[in-house]
């Protein structure tokens, strides 16, 4: 272990509210987080497919979050018993699925916010940009590179647990610096995030000011404005409630105990439960049927046609 760090190793913890809060807390989001997005994982896949650029992001973003679900029964059996039998190698699997999920979500919410948001303002010359193909090469670029930048921290964090002989705090431990305030890590992370929530500010203003110039009628209307704002709406409050407090956190030095800090993870566990209203608001029909949609289009196709014939013969 470096000389330039010491752990938060403890011998035990104490009974707390705070203990209590957290197992409730991860305990609500697990049984409404994993079905929630189970669920949407099987529609996304089954209706959608990976047949638009949207659809691969939503697919990427739903199974980072089923991540973050799996990781949560043992974040609620350690604040619930404040006890880990389970080994220094699984706390050190459920931390990181826990941290990669936060990134990757934020890196997912932010792309499905930029392709809207072209889709959108270019909506011709973006075709070539927004294919399946592309979609699929950046989420593949997302979780090789957020992988490899985890590699040094969980080789860190692991050599640090196993120091912990007596009892391994697990989700309560933490890595305290001794010659910096703050590690140059958490500071590029804030920093990146603090980035990513700008170019949904960003997105969110540039889109409404085009939805108030487009014209109501004619070729260029926009079917359903509400639908896309409120993309935008869920993805800003995403950032806002849950990413937001926990990145400003990271720049703190007042707080040494994580008091807040884990506070604010526990908060950020719960955007998983709301992903799936960017599916919903995203995607035309997401809780349809494919077939169901054929059927539809198909017939307001006929009715269509023989609203012309009509109007033909009559003329």
């Amino acid at each position: 272990m470096s000389g330039n760090t010491s752990n938060s190793c403890i011998e035990a913890l104490e009974p707390s509210n705070r203990f209590l809060v957290s197992a409730v807390v991860y305990g609500l989001v697990l049984a409404v987080g994993l079905p929630l997005n189970t669920v949407s994982l099987w529609i996304l896949l089954r209706s959608h497919g990976l047949r638009s650029s949207c659809a691969v992001l939503m697919v990427n973003l739903a199974a980072s979050d089923m991540l973050l679900a799996l990781s949560l029964p043992l974040r609620v059996y350690f604040y619930a018993t404040l006890q880990w039998p389970f080994g220094v190698g699984t706390c050190t699997a459920a931390i990181m699925l826990f941290r990669i999920n936060i990134r990757t979500s934020c890196i997912f919410i932010t792309l499905i916010s930029v392709d809207r948001l072209v889709a959108l303002v270019f909506p011709l010359r973006s075709r070539s940009l927004r294919t399946t193909a592309c979609a699929c090469k950046c989420c593949a670029v997302v979780w090789v590179l957020i992988i490899l930048l985890c590699i040094p921290e969980i080789i860190r964090l692991h050599n640090s647990l196993r120091e912990c002989t007596y009892n391994t705090p697990c989700f309560e431990f933490q890595v305290l610096p001794k010659s910096s305030p703050i590690s140059a890590f958490a500071v590029g992370q804030a920093i990146f995030l603090l980035i990513l929530l700008v170019v949904n500010i960003v997105s969110t203003v540039v889109v409404i000011v085009a939805l108030r110039k487009r014209p109501s009628t004619g070729a260029a209307k926009v079917n359903n404005k509400m639908n896309v704002i409120l993309i935008f709406a869920v993805n800003m409050l995403v950032f806002m409630i849950f990413f937001l407090p926990f990145t400003l956190q990271l720049l703190k030095t007042q707080d040494k105990e994580g008091t807040f800090l884990r506070a604010f993870i526990c908060l950020a566990s719960v955007n998983c439960c709301l992903d799936p209203l960017i599916y919903y608001f995203s995607l035309d029909s997401f809780w349809q049927d494919k077939g169901k949609r054929q059927t539809d289009k198909g017939t307001y196709s006929l009715s269509r046609t023989t609203e012309r014939f009509q109007v033909a013969g009559n003329s």
